[in-house]
């Protein structure tokens, strides 16, 4: 099957899911799921989970995977939460200036988690997955350090507005989703770099002699990746009013879910950004539903690991592919050979 007739076949399955979806919660709750109210309340609810989904979609572009996102935002937050809690910054400077010191350090916290991540498997080449582990536990140890494992509470008021204000009626945190989503697509879709990664993620040999830097794609594959854990960890704390270690660790499997399902392919240089929107709204729609269903966490847990393996069984069949796990393509030093997952 040709890539256009598979990619144009995942999407249609994942309209098709969709849409069955979205119907079967409605014969189940009617308008007591489909009002005006839950939906603002979904709306501010997927705001720092899309930009988790959009971190790991791009990864997963390139054949790798980011394990380190939920650590690398709880670690953003946390710092950017000491800020917004500093006694001597509030009493010194403006609330403004304060609450734009904050935003800066947790943007340039995730930023350096993220190139950290591409350095060590562009430069070094580590498999994404040994590396982004390993910075995962490193991120959490670093909040742990720095917070003893307590939450970290009381913000000023004017920040309260990135996690749960509204423009024109709509949820703030949605509105800065669909942003986000328009303006990473157009870079995939539009930009050098957004051809470069989808041509390494093809194939890392053929972009290797087409004159691509291989490593200067990867590092900023993954440094946009850091980037995006940054403003998710704004909305979260924002949100909660509270920063601490361990919060939204059910994020990470529920984003490789939504990046699969959202026609990324896990062995790189194939997906569309639009699939991943239409699958984190897919999966606010079933998040909500188990809600309302009273459905553990830990039956949720199932839920989606039952639904990565079908879509990756439905996926790999579809591409005519045995189903494994691929392996990885970082670039090598000078005069060993160039491999990708």
């Amino acid at each position: 099957m040709q890539p256009r007739t598979i990619h144009l076949t995942k999407l249609f399955l994942l309209l098709s899911a969709f849409v069955i979806v979205a119907l079967l919660i409605y014969g189940m709750f009617g308008s007591r799921f489909y009002n005006t109210r839950n939906l603002i309340s979904m709306g501010f609810q997927v705001g720092e989970f899309a930009f988790l989904c959009m971190a790991m979609a791009i990864a997963m572009l390139t054949g790798g995977i980011d394990l380190s996102i939920v650590s690398n935002m709880n670690l953003a937050g946390i710092l950017a939460a000491y800020v917004l809690t500093n006694e001597a910054l509030l009493a010194g400077t403006s609330v403004g200036t304060v609450l734009l010191l904050a935003v800066t350090v947790a943007l340039v916290s995730g930023l350096a988690g993220g190139i950290l991540n591409g350095l060590i498997i562009a430069k070094i080449g580590v498999h994404s997955v040994l590396t982004t582990i390993g910075t995962m536990m490193l991120f959490a140890g670093f909040g742990m350090i720095l917070t003893g494992g307590r939450g970290v509470v009381g913000f000023p008021d004017a920040f309260s507005y990135v996690g749960n204000g509204t423009l024109l009626g709509i949820p703030f945190p949605f509105l800065l989703m669909l942003l986000f989503f328009a303006a990473v697509g157009f870079l995939l879709k539009r930009s050098r770099w957004g051809r470069s990664l989808y041509l390494y993620g093809s194939n890392p040999i053929a972009s290797k002699f087409s004159g691509i830097n291989n490593a200067g794609t990867i590092v900023t594959t993954y440094a946009l990746a850091g980037l995006l854990t940054g403003i998710s960890a704004l909305i979260m704390i924002s949100r909660t009013n509270s920063a601490r270690v361990g919060y939204g660790e059910s994020y990470l499997l529920q984003a490789i879910v939504v990046s699969v399902m959202g026609t990324m392919d896990p062995h790189g240089g194939s997906g569309r950004f639009s699939g991943i929107l239409v699958s984190v709204i897919l999966l606010q729609l079933l998040s909500s539903a188990f809600t309302r269903l009273g459905i553990t966490p830990f039956a949720r847990g199932l839920v989606y690991g039952s639904i990565l393996l079908l879509i990756i069984i439905a996926y790999e069949t579809l591409a005519g592919r045995s189903v494994t796990i691929g392996k990885e393509r970082p670039p090598r030093a000078a005069g060993r050979p160039v491999d990708s997952m």
